[in-house]
């Protein structure tokens, strides 16, 4: 039987830039293939069904690698906690290949602990097989919170042992391959900067316009719109990532997409309580990427990317752009968070003054963030719209605070005719999921796949995650 992934119609995009953007690469061959993961969800949209693609077929395609499509290792540098390192590139992974999906985007499969490359430095090229269930959780939680975000397409482990500093070692290997839109990042184009390469700089950026922002292309001024977009992703993907309470960890340029994608997922975390200096990365000594640092820290990495672009457009109109980033951020925050308490919109101002109320008792009351908004999906009545003391009359919340935002919540409420309740809490529910896979739930279903090769605790953790 054909293998279908060996079969799909791969696009040579970033193949067709040439060697001044990447290296081919040979994967590493391992002692033992596993599949432990494949996401049957993603195959509809690169045009394949469940039924069709046996569990072989992905070992052999994306575990031994099989197939004669050359594997690209792409260059690329980057701000790493703020000082420039032109020691980067894909040093564990590398693009497997790019289909174009049946909705018309152009997907790439990138890989990640499938051996060395010329970028590796003194690392093994390999990945923990904590680290691929990490990444397969963060993807599929962030999706169905609805992150603009990559997922994971496979994971296979690989019968290797590991030796990290923040595992316990040996620890088991895998390799995973991720599925997103790009995987050019700020950094791919840093590095041209770095080399003084205007010419390359602008056949990068052209072909980010053409794959990534087609609209753009007869428009005047396509460098300027595009910089203008790419701050308008990025500001709605931050605010997405503070509404969720998920905090990435390692915002380093080289961990930002062109195309405004979450993706490389490392030391992230989702917050147990509303604290801005919550820090994911143990690593993070001085806080510099804490939950509350991301807007700020987002719009830096933008601001570093005025100097590749400055070689192609002009400085006044990269500020102009990047002026707006604030308000618009705000404007989506406000937005989403206003969302995950039941609204749409609210009138006279309710909406940011209600925003504002939640998050000063979330942040006094040291509540779970995530069990207040599960509370209020869970909770919601009619009876709230006849009195603020039927809200959340059943809540732990112990705040000062708590008596005032119920009424102002019961404010919010008396706005709407109880016929429109029935959306209220359709909106609870569509943002506020009831299982949020913060580190204790994650080291929960870890336990015993180290212990007892026990692997159903994860997939029931993914099943709960989908509902």
């Amino acid at each position: 039987m054909i293998n279908p992934f060996l079969n799909l119609e791969y696009e040579p995009a970033m193949e067709n830039l040439g060697d001044d953007y990447y290296d081919v690469v040979t994967p590493a061959e391992f002692p033992q293939h596993i599949l432990r993961f494949r996401n049957d969800d993603l195959l509809s949209i690169i045009g394949l069904s469940e039924d069709e693609v046996e569990d072989s077929h992905w070992v052999d395609a994306f575990g031994k690698f099989q197939g004669i499509r050359p594997f690209l290792a792409l260059k690329y540098h980057g701000y790493q906690f703020g000082v420039y390192n032109p020691q980067l590139g894909d040093g564990r992974g590398f693009l497997y290949g790019q289909v174009r999906g049946r909705d018309g985007v152009l997907y790439d499969f990138g890989t990640k602990g499938s051996g060395r490359t010329p970028y590796s430095r003194q690392a093994d090229g390999r990945l923990t097989l904590k680290g691929g269930v990490r990444e397969i959780i963060a993807g599929e939680a962030l999706f169905r919170m609805g992150v603009n975000t990559s997922r994971c397409l496979s994971l296979i482990e690989t019968g290797e042992a590991l030796w990290r500093g923040d595992e316990p070692s040996p620890t088991r290997s895998s390799v995973m391959v991720r599925f997103s839109k790009s995987h050019i990042r700020f950094g791919s184009f840093e590095r041209l900067y770095y080399f003084q390469r205007p010419d390359l700089v602008k056949n990068l950026l052209d072909h980010v316009i053409y794959y990534y922002y087609p609209h753009l292309t007869m428009q005047d001024k396509p460098y300027t719109l595009f910089y203008s977009e790419l701050i308008q992703r990025v500001a709605l993907l931050v605010a997405q990532w503070m509404s969720a309470g998920f905090c990435h960890g390692v915002l380093n340029t080289d961990n930002m997409s062109i195309t405004g994608e979450s993706f490389d997922y490392g030391p992230y975390a989702f917050i147990n309580t509303y604290d801005p200096t919550f820090t994911a990365a143990y690593f993070d000594y001085g806080g510099r990427y804490c939950y509350g640092n991301q807007p700020l820290i987002c719009r830096w990495n933008l601001e570093l990317l005025q100097k590749p672009l400055g070689l192609l457009i002009s400085l006044e109109d990269l500020q102009q752009e990047l002026a707006k980033f604030e308000r618009v951020y705000q404007g989506y925050y406000q937005e989403l968070m206003l969302k995950k308490l039941g609204f749409s919109q609210l009138r006279n101002n309710l909406g940011e003054k209600l925003v504002q109320e939640t998050i000063d008792l979330l942040k006094e009351s040291q509540y779970s963030y995530h069990q207040f908004f599960a509370d209020l999906a869970e909770q919601f009545n009619y009876g709230w719209h006849n009195s603020y003391e039927l809200i959340l009359e059943n809540s732990e919340i112990k705040s000062s605070n708590l008596d005032s935002w119920k009424r102002l919540y019961h404010l919010c409420l008396e706005t709407f005719v109880r016929e429109e309740l029935d959306q209220i809490q359709c909106t609870l529910h569509q943002y506020n999921p009831q299982i949020v896979p913060i580190r204790a739930i994650i080291e929960a279903i870890w336990h015993p796949i180290t212990t007892e090769d026990n692997w159903l605790p994860f997939y029931d953790l993914l099943a709960q995650i989908k509902q």
